[in-house]
């Protein structure tokens, strides 16, 4: 497998995803930018669908699977976004997630994943 990204691949993965992903905002803050001298943006991806960034690369890999591999379904270890974007992103595929997490993983990332 090729690991050089492209910003060609870039547009690929936002097409395959852009149906099921939210456009979140980008925005910035007068106070802080005074406070650093800078001007400072921040992508709200906590505003993603699961509340994290994760939704868009777990939507990426769960559309490129084969029909074979949809058979089979996909299977994480991870104690909460994750998970959680994994088992969202096969729920809307229509195909099985299987998510092991922790005990001890907090109860609201276990019941955003269920």
């Amino acid at each position: 497998m090729n690991s050089t990204l492209n910003y060609k691949d870039i547009l690929s993965a936002h097409k395959r995803i852009k149906h099921q992903i939210h456009q979140t905002p980008v925005l910035n803050s007068e106070s802080i930018d005074k406070i650093t001298g800078a001007s400072l943006f921040f992508k709200c991806e906590n505003f993603q669908k699961v509340g994290a960034f994760k939704f868009r690369g777990a939507s990426n890999a769960v559309l490129q699977l084969s029909d074979e591999l949809k058979t089979k379904g996909v299977a994480t270890h991870s104690s909460g976004n994750h998970a959680a974007a994994l088992a969202l992103a096969a729920k809307k595929s229509g195909i099985k997630a299987y998510v092991v997490m922790p005990e001890n993983a907090p109860e609201i990332k276990k019941k955003t994943v269920k």
